[in-house]
C-alpha cells in the first residue's frame, strides 16, 4: 500500500484552505480542492486528511468523507474543523454526533482550528446568520460575554483573522509518528 497522504478541503472563505497547505507542505502530501478529486482518487491514498469550515452546526464539505467511509474506513483518516468558536469536549462531541453519519468516531482523528471573519466580504445568507448571532450576543451583559462572542463582535468592525499555523502541530505531530512508525 502507497504511503501517500491526501489533504482535501473544502473552503468558503479561505481559512480552511489555508490550514490545508500548511498541512500539505508540513507532510509532503497532494493538496486537493474537494471539486477536485473523485472517490477513485482515494484508493491511492493511505492517510486521507480532510477540512471544512462550520456552518450551521455542519462541517462543509464532510459528506465526500461520509460517502466514501466504507472505502476509506481502512485508511488512516483525520479530519479538522475551521470556526469561530473555542471547542469544547461537549461541542466537539456535538459536531461528531451531527456530522458523522455513516464515519466510526474510534477510526478517526479530529482537530480543530481558529478562522477568520471578515463580515464585508460574507454572503447575503451568511450576513443575515451573522446579524442573528450578533443580535443574540447583545442580549448578553458585559460580564456574560465570553472570548468568542467579543470576537464576532470586533468581527463586525473589522477583519478578523485568528488563523494560526502552529496550531496544526499536534496533527502533524501524530500523522508524522505514525509514518515514522510504519516506514521501518
Amino acid at each position: 500500500m502507497s504511503k501517500k497522504i491526501a489533504v482535501i478541503y473544502k473552503t468558503k472563505y479561505g481559512s480552511t484552505k489555508k490550514y490545508a497547505g500548511w498541512i500539505a507542505l508540513k507532510l509532503d502530501a497532494d493538496l486537493y480542492e474537494i471539486s477536485d478529486i473523485r472517490s477513485k482518487h482515494l484508493d491511492e491514498y493511505e492517510t486521507i486528511i480532510f477540512g471544512g469550515g462550520i456552518y450551521k452546526g455542519k462541517i462543509n464539505g464532510l459528506n465526500f468523507i461520509d460517502q466514501n467511509y466504507n472505502k476509506i474506513k481502512d485508511k488512516n483518516i483525520y479530519i479538522f474543523s475551521v470556526g469561530m468558536e473555542s471547542i469544547s469536549e461537549n461541542r466537539k462531541e456535538s459536531l461528531i454526533k451531527n456530522n458523522f453519519k455513516n464515519i466510526e468516531e474510534k477510526n478517526v482523528g479530529f482537530y480543530n482550528f481558529k478562522g477568520g471573519l471578515d463580515y464585508s466580504s460574507l454572503s447575503f445568507i451568511d450576513k443575515i446568520m451573522m446579524k442573528a448571532l450578533k443580535s443574540m450576543i447583545d442580549k448578553k451583559t458585559k460580564s456574560d460575554l465570553t472570548e468568542d462572542d467579543k470576537v464576532v463582535l470586533r468581527g463586525f468592525e473589522e477583519k478578523i483573522d485568528l488563523t494560526d499555523k502552529k496550531s496544526i502541530k499536534e496533527l502533524i505531530d501524530k500523522i508524522s509518528v505514525y509514518k515514522s512508525a510504519n516506514d521501518n
